[in-house]
Formats: structure tokens, C-alpha cells, sequence
């Protein structure tokens, strides 16, 4: 399912894709998309849906991608950046997370969370499985 937030005012900054069938991609996007809802910058786009996607759907839900309107895709710790700096409580941690010395570290901490991520999903999935 695509699902894209165009409420607020005037057209979106920033599309976002994420993994829709990911615990954690799920309950982090859901704070973001809570906290832009009147603002309206950002879209998101679940990659589970059929909705198209600039790149081969495997490389776009390996890792976090961003896109800022009439620029080039970003990944990583840098598409993070972008769409923390259209969320009103994350924009100083999103102008932060640009500076030079900082992008690589974070991106550094990206890549060594992107190794556990598995793990952490299924413990989620167990989770939810669990509550409900």
C-alpha cells in the first residue's frame, strides 16, 4: 500500500520511502508522519505497495531512502538528516547531522545498526505476536 501524507500546506519538501513490513521502520515513521501531519512537508511512500520506486525495490528497502524535491536521492544517515530537518522537534539534530565531520560518524552508526536490524525485527515481530 502506498501511503503518502499530503495534508498541510502546499506541496512536500521531502519523500520518504520505507519498509511497510518492518516493526521498526513502521513505529518510527509513524512518529514522523504524527509530528509532520499539519505541516504536510513530507511524503512517505511504504515500498511494500505497488507504488514505483527510483531504484530496484531490494536496494530501496536495504537501506533508508529520502528525496528532496528536484534533488538527488539520498540514503543513510543523510536522507535521515533531510527529513529531521522538515520534523519541528528534530530540525536542530537534522542541521547537526549534516555537518562534515558528523554525516560520516552517523552514517558509520547506520550501517552497524543495519547489521542488527534483522535481529531486532524479528524480536519485534515476536513482540507483536505476543500483544496481540
Amino acid at each position: 500500500m502506498i501511503q503518502s501524507r499530503l495534508q498541510g500546506k502546499g506541496q512536500p519538501r521531502l519523500t520518504v520511502w520505507f519498509d511497510g513490513d518492518c516493526p521498526l521502520c513502521r513505529t518510527e515513521i509513524a512518529l514522523y508522519q504524527r509530528l509532520d501531519r499539519k505541516a504536510g512537508r513530507i511524503a512517505f511512500v511504504d515500498l511494500t505497495g505497488d507504488g514505483t520506486c527510483p531504484l530496484n525495490r531490494a536496494e530501496m528497502l536495504a537501506r533508508f531512502h529520502a528525496q528532496e524535491t528536484g534533488g538527488p536521492l539520498i540514503s543513510g544517515a543523510k536522507a535521515f538528516a533531510a527529513m529531521w530537518k522538515q520534523v519541528t522537534p528534530f530540525q536542530p539534530l537534522g542541521y547537526l547531522a549534516q555537518l562534515p565531520l558528523i554525516l560520516p560518524f552517523l552514517d558509520w552508526l547506520y550501517s552497524q545498526f543495519l547489521k542488527v536490524r534483522p535481529r531486532l525485527q524479528t524480536l519485534m515481530v515476536d513482540r507483536e505476536k505476543r500483544q496481540g
